[in-house]
């Protein structure tokens, strides 16, 4: 993870290009590794982590699940929620590498989640620094998601600044 002298900020309009890249803005590219891991966290928006600090959180989560099925303190009833898990980790994220100029190409699965394509209007997208990663919003999410979280800013930077 950057650290705290590295946050990651900035919103940027993109588009994809008819290759399906999209050029990371220098600011925000320069930021993480050539070698990246794409993931899809929520509906109309991607994740770009660089993969030491994604390995590093994924790695952490997965032994703690592991101990618990080795222990079976699992139930019957959790081991469905296990493979639901199994599922979704095995098409969350994908690694990727940012090329020159901070080219990075979006795969197929990840367009097609994200909702965009290499024509216009479908390939625009607003990059935005989220902290401790890159963010690839869809236009639409990003503003519906601004619009649910912007009155509760103040608070949330009362909080974390305490």
């Amino acid at each position: 993870m950057p650290g705290l002298s590295q946050i990651i900020l900035g919103e940027f309009n993109c588009t994809l290009d008819e290759r399906y890249r999209l050029s990371i803005p220098t600011g925000l590219s320069d930021l993480l590794s050539p070698r990246c891991i794409l993931a899809k966290e929520r509906a109309g928006c991607l994740s770009l982590w660089g993969a030491e600090a994604w390995e590093t959180k994924l790695n952490s989560r997965i032994k703690l699940i592991e101990q618990k099925i080795l222990a079976d303190t699992f139930g019957e009833e959790r081991i469905a929620r296990v493979q639901l898990l199994g599922r979704l980790l095995s098409t969350r994220h994908k690694e990727v590498e940012l090329r020159g100029r901070g080219r990075l190409l979006i795969p197929e699965g990840f367009r097609t989640f994200l909702g965009v394509d290499r024509d216009p209007p479908d390939n625009e997208v607003i990059v935005v620094g989220a902290a401790v990663c890159v963010e690839i919003w869809k236009p639409a999410a990003w503003l519906k998601y601004l619009e649910g979280r912007m009155p509760k800013f103040r608070r949330l930077f009362h909080q974390l600044s305490k």
